[in-house]
C-alpha cells in the first residue's frame, strides 16, 4: 500500500496521499496486533507520509506525522529512531524551530547503533 501511493503521478498528490492514510491506518491495527513484528511499519508509513507533506509544503500537516513516528520508533531505537528524528528535524527546520530540529538531531547522534 505505501509503495503504490509513493508511485502515484504527480498531479495526483489526493489519491497518493489517500493512499498513504490508508497504509497509515492499516499498520496501527497490525501493530496493535502484534507489535513486535509490525511497529517499525507503521513508524514508515508514518515518516514517509511526513517526508511527502513536507516536500510538497505542507509541514504543518507533516509535524504531527513526524512526532508520532518518532514516539512509534522509541521502543524500536536504532536505525528507525535514527531516521524518524532527522524526518523531524526537517519538518522542524522548515516551521523555522531551529532549535527543536537542533535537539532532535543532537538526539539522534546519541542513539547507539543498531546490534547486528
Amino acid at each position: 500500500m505505501l509503495a503504490f501511493a509513493q508511485t502515484r503521478p504527480r498531479w495526483s498528490r489526493s489519491a497518493a496521499l489517500n493512499g498513504f492514510m490508508e497504509a497509515i491506518a492499516r499498520s496501527r491495527v497490525l501493530a496493535e496486533r502484534a507489535p513486535r513484528e509490525h511497529t517499525e511499519l507503521l513508524a514508515r508509513c508514518l515518516r514517509t507520509t511526513a517526508r511527502h507533506l513536507l516536500a510538497w509544503g505542507r509541514s504543518t500537516e507533516a509535524l504531527s506525522l513526524a512526532q508520532e513516528a518518532v514516539a512509534v520508533s522509541r521502543s524500536i531505537g536504532g536505525g528507525s529512531l535514527v531516521v524518524c528524528l532527522h524526518t523531524l528535524a526537517s519538518v522542524q527546520e522548515a516551521l523555522h524551530r531551529y532549535s527543536d530540529a537542533a535537539a532532535a538531531l543532537a538526539e539522534a547522534d546519541a542513539v547507539p547503533p543498531d546490534e547486528d
